[in-house]
């Protein structure tokens, strides 16, 4: 029996990816993109279907009669992606989640849905339970429509859940973070800048406050999720639950990069305009996944980040990157890819 990854090139999709094939688990990964070139599946084969998530054939054809469970990580993510292409975001969110969803049916395979702390927008009453009320600005805002498709995209999980008997559950990751993320985000960007001997940016005053997840926890809290039959049919927030400001976390991920660069300051109004809101704190409530999976975050964004600085200074294709951009494209030896030749869209997992 074989297990999906749809957007397992992406970010936290690589890692997972990684992960299932050292357990033993026959991958397969479905994905337009090509795998990072750093990508180890300790001698494992696994088999890459380039196709978009939107191609619901290709897709049909993935989640065959041998397949057990999906993993659908595919989206398009990060503030720049919303608010240049707020079209292309929804689209893949929402006609996305519904191909896994109803492919997944029709072969009684079990989802594991990838979804995100925007979700609950700028609802001031922190921490957030999982059935807090969403709070969002107006519809003029772009900021809004990655938190709305993967609303839509959510409610579609409970739907199939409760009225189609679907083994379905929904991640929600907060500010999760580690190698391989695209230099386009708080920490990401920060390393990325700074190892190429840039200041940092900090967007505001930088009281904003988050609860970085690293990437290790959030695939384990994932693989959890997918094992659990009392996962089923629930949603989990998967984030750390120690408050952290973005000026803090900046200042941190510069000092142990060796730098002493002082930030450069961003005004969000001028550089982003109006079509962007920011939320001034983000904290989960991870009570359930405690009590129901046994998880817990557990390590320290101290740890987290040293760890993603050391694989940065080794990884000369990343830091090549241009800072937004996903990296060139390479191909490791011992990827197994099926193209289909039909057009395949770039998605990146945050």
């Amino acid at each position: 029996m074989a297990v999906v990854v749809t957007g397992g090139c992406g970010f936290i999709g690589s890692h997972l990816v990684e992960r299932l094939a050292r357990q033993g688990e026959d991958v397969i990964v479905y994905d337009p993109a090509p795998p990072p070139p750093d990508l180890d599946c300790g001698g494992a084969a696994v088999r890459h279907v380039r196709a978009d998530i939107r191609d619901e054939r290709a897709l049909a054809d993935a989640l065959g009669p041998d397949v057990h469970t999906v993993y659908h990580l595919c989206a398009l993510v990060g503030v720049d992606q919303y608010l240049d292409d707020p079209l292309e975001v929804i689209d893949v969110a929402v006609s996305g989640t519904r191909n896994v969803l109803r492919s997944a049916s029709a072969a009684g395979v079990k989802v594991v849905v990838s979804s995100t702390s925007e979700i609950y927008g700028k609802n001031p009453d922190v921490p957030w339970a999982e059935d807090a009320d969403r709070v969002l600005g107006s519809v003029a805002a772009d900021r809004w429509s990655y938190s709305a498709s993967k609303a839509v995209a959510e409610h579609m999980v409970v739907a199939y859940a409760r009225h189609r008997g679907l083994r379905a559950s929904v991640v929600r990751y907060f500010n999760v973070y580690g190698p391989r993320q695209r230099p386009a985000y708080v920490i990401s960007k920060t390393v990325h800048r700074v190892l190429r001997g840039l200041p940092p940016l900090l967007y505001d005053d930088g009281s904003q406050t988050r609860c970085f997840t690293f990437v290790e926890d959030a695939v384990e809290a994932t693989l959890r999720v997918g094992a659990a039959e009392i996962a089923d049919g629930q949603c989990f927030n998967v984030g750390s639950d120690r408050e952290t400001s973005v000026a803090d976390a900046v200042r941190l991920a510069t000092r142990l990069a060796g730098a002493e660069f002082a930030p450069i300051r961003v005004s969000t109004d001028s550089a982003l305009g109006s079509a962007y809101e920011d939320i001034p704190r983000r904290v989960p409530d991870v009570g359930k996944a405690r009590d129901l999976l046994g998880w817990r975050s557990r390590i320290p964004l101290r740890t987290g980040l040293a760890r993603t600085i050391a694989w940065a200074r080794e990884s000369p294709w990343w830091l090549d990157a241009v800072a937004g951009a996903p990296p060139r494209p390479l191909v490791p030896t011992g990827v197994t890819t099926a193209a289909d030749g039909r057009k395949a869209r770039g998605h990146d997992i945050g």
